[in-house]
């Protein structure tokens, strides 16, 4: 059975650094794509990046150039390098994996329907 956990969340003021990670139990290989999904305040999950089995590497328009996500296909770790946050980043961060796509034809598909969802790690943006 895969399982994911998440970590590394936590406070930061606007401006500022945080690496989250996310050790995936079972071997996976690249037979699952993976990635990250944010929950802000009042809203819906959001996509914010992604590798896919091929290691394709996606981005949500609003963290791209600030977000990095790197995927060791070896150690089956994944981790999310987010630098420049803004408060608007604030939310809870989960690491999901799914044997499809996470982003199909420029669309993230929904986060109910991935077959493996983290507890999800919080980051808090503000001054």
């Amino acid at each position: 059975q895969v399982r994911v956990d998440e970590s590394g969340g936590g406070s930061v003021q606007p401006g500022g650094s945080l690496r989250l990670s996310c050790a995936v139990s079972g071997d996976i290989g690249n037979r699952y794509s993976v990635g990250w999904y944010r929950q802000s305040p009042g809203k819906g999950h959001e996509g914010v990046a992604a590798v896919d089995k091929d290691g394709t590497i996606s981005y949500a328009e609003s963290v791209k150039g600030r977000f990095t996500i790197v995927r060791d296909f070896t150690k089956n770790t994944l981790s999310l390098q987010m630098n420049s946050l803004q408060p608007e980043d604030t939310g809870t961060y989960y690491c999901v994996a799914d044997p499809t796509e996470l982003k199909f034809s420029g669309t993230w598909r929904r986060y109910k329907f991935f077959e493996v969802q983290g507890q999800g790690t919080l980051v808090t943006v503000s001054s």
